[in-house]
């Protein structure tokens, strides 16, 4: 597979696998919104996507994560958040999402940044995948306080 960081170019490849990813997590479909969710993550700089591509002729875009920058103010470092990452279903097994967690890895050793952090439902299969790839539970970091409550 190929894997590289996503430019504005890569949009309509990326927004299928986004919209794939927010159906996942139990979010109404929104082709439109999910666009300029991106494209507004892009060019502002907020955000670093890379995208795997199957290695067969069609170049099928087959996953992505998504990494946004924040800051450990204890330790006074940088951080990535592995925010989103989302293999098309019939792709899970391909060595995709280990390919792209490692992409992620190897960003973080690069830009000198403290660690991944990522967060994810306790029912996520995923899990294993992380726990194999190094990633270890957080038992500290168990709070979200939600604006619309």
């Amino acid at each position: 597979m190929e894997l590289r960081k996503a430019t504005l170019a890569d949009i309509d490849h990326i927004v299928p696998l986004f919209d794939g990813y927010r159906l996942f997590y139990r979010q109404t479909s929104d082709i439109e919104a999910a666009h300029t969710f991106l494209k507004n993550r892009l060019e502002r700089e907020e955000s670093i996507i890379y995208i795997a591509f199957s290695k067969d002729d069609s170049q099928k875009a087959i996953g992505f994560t998504q990494l946004y920058p924040i800051f450990s103010s204890v330790s006074m470092e940088k951080m990535l958040l592995l925010n989103d990452l989302f293999i098309d279903p019939d792709y899970r097994g391909s060595g995709a999402g280990t390919a792209l967690i490692n992409k992620a890895k190897e960003r973080c050793r690069d830009t000198n940044q403290k660690g991944l952090v990522l967060q994810t439902e306790t029912t996520n299969p995923a899990q294993k995948l992380y726990e194999h790839l190094g990633f270890t539970k957080d038992p500290d970091l168990h709070y979200f306080w939600s604006a619309q409550s």
